[in-house]
């Protein structure tokens, strides 16, 4: 069993996939969902490139955000959490050697997998229309990238995506998938299934952990947890549940603001305050209070010694200086 006080992020997402059963896993977008997903008691959470881009640039997912402003945003969401978190590793941002420093440099920020896809660039959201994607040689060759990054000394795990359904069918998506299992990819994941017959082949043709990714809206049947795993499915992936639940809870806020009332539904003071850590933070910052102590009777712990010692010092300091002066 992994101890996960002392392991890795990586060593405890593999132990996570290892494991029976299926990981329901909301995806999160900054520090605060992070942390709300680790007290929700979920195991597992995935940075979305789609959420994070609506909600760091409100802009949309068609490659305009940068791979700095997602490692920034991937480093303060690892260190808001102690959950195994996976990021969006894009298309690695350029060519293999680009898809080498993403890994690494997600490995260091305490990501613990990343995602490397096979659109070419900008890419776009999995769920919508416009998607290309290179051939599968080119797909094959990030994917060994990203792979030998992780065997050169990054402790991370790679989740390989396919996008290749939307654009050359369920045959070719499934052969990437299996190239990328071949190749030591440790998650596969194939973007856009149409229906639970082709979610059943997927799972059913290439052995090993696969995520399934459900988008409310999206192309995706959204199946019950218990389906998926039945299927074959060890993650469970919601990409833009919570982006999409706050952004309507905003709307109803502004729209009761608008009309001269309160909103209905907020996060009581108190609770917040617990949610962002304040408690902590006091709890922690009271082992380091400091007694405050008039100043005619401070000492000085450190040198063992106390303002007499210094009067003391000083008269020893003017008679040497006599002597020497003599």
């Amino acid at each position: 069993m992994v101890n996960r006080m002392s392991a890795s992020p990586a060593a405890r997402l593999r132990a996570l996939i290892d494991a029976p059963g299926l990981r329901v896993m909301p995806c999160c977008f900054d520090a605060l969902s992070a942390r709300l997903i680790e007290q929700a008691g979920f195991d597992l959470t995935f940075m979305s490139g789609f959420a994070v881009s609506a909600s760091r640039l409100g802009m949309p997912d068609t490659g305009l955000i940068s791979f700095g402003e997602m490692l920034d945003q991937g480093r303060n969401i690892c260190a808001a959490t102690r959950l195994p978190v996976i990021g969006d590793g894009d298309t690695g941002y350029g060519n293999a050697l680009n898809v080498k420093r993403t890994v690494t440099s997600y490995a260091a920020a305490g990501f613990a997998g990343t995602m490397i896809e096979d659109q070419e660039a900008p890419k776009r959201c999995g769920h919508t229309r416009g998607k290309r994607v290179v051939s599968r040689a080119e797909a094959l060759s990030r994917v060994r990238a990203a792979v030998d990054a992780r065997e050169e000394g990054a402790d991370i795990l790679i989740m390989a995506r396919t996008d290749a359904r939307a654009t050359d069918g369920l045959d070719e998506a499934v052969a990437r998938c299996q190239g990328f299992a071949d190749l030591g990819a440790d998650i596969l994941f194939l973007e856009g299934p149409r229906s639970e017959n082709e979610m059943v082949a997927f799972c059913e043709a290439i052995p090993g952990p696969k995520m399934a990714n459900l988008v409310e809206g999206g192309d995706t049947p959204l199946l019950p947890p218990a389906r998926l795993e039945e299927i074959g499915y060890r993650i469970a992936a919601y990409p833009l549940t919570l982006l999409s639940a706050a952004t309507a809870a905003m709307l109803d806020a502004l729209r009761a603001l608008e009309n001269g009332e309160q909103p209905d539904r907020v996060v009581g003071f108190e609770r917040l305050r617990g949610i962002v850590g304040f408690e902590d933070y006091d709890a922690e910052a009271e082992r380091y209070r400091v007694e405050e102590v008039p100043i005619g009777k401070r000492e000085v712990v450190g040198g063992r010694f106390r303002r007499a010692d210094l009067a003391r010092r000083s008269a020893i300091a003017g008679q040497r200086a006599k002597r020497t002066s003599h």
